[in-house]
């Protein structure tokens, strides 16, 4: 009987000297934002974040072909997950006709020398 109550003592010893979440860490709070606007690619879109360290909010925004911009605005932490609300301004328009095509100016085509002429 005393060596199985020595066993056990020993063992909850053991467990109480390890960290119960070794990976933890101190919380960083941050901040960060962007935005990307390229009229000849026609790319449109941006995103903002900040953190106390423990829950992060934010929003991203992209302009979609039809024209509405799609705001996406969120918060996220531990407990509750992500969530998300997304809204939309504007209409969606869908015109008759295309627009000019995008094209790119042709390269020079590469023409290697020859050396052993």
């Amino acid at each position: 009987m005393f060596k199985v109550a020595a066993i056990m003592v020993l063992a909850v010893g053991v467990a109480l000297a390890f960290p119960s979440d070794s990976y933890k860490s101190d919380p960083i709070p941050y901040n960060y934002a962007y935005g990307v606007k390229d009229e000849y690619a026609g790319t449109d879109f941006g995103h903002s974040e900040n953190s106390d360290g423990s829950t992060a909010k934010g929003s991203y925004n992209v302009v979609l072909p039809d024209g509405r911009i799609q705001t996406v605005t969120y918060v996220a932490d531990h407990f509750g997950g992500y969530q998300a609300q997304v809204s939309y301004q504007g209409e969606a328009q869908y015109p008759h006709e295309s627009g000019t095509p995008v094209t790119f100016k042709p390269q020079a085509s590469y023409q290697p020398q020859n050396s052993y002429s």
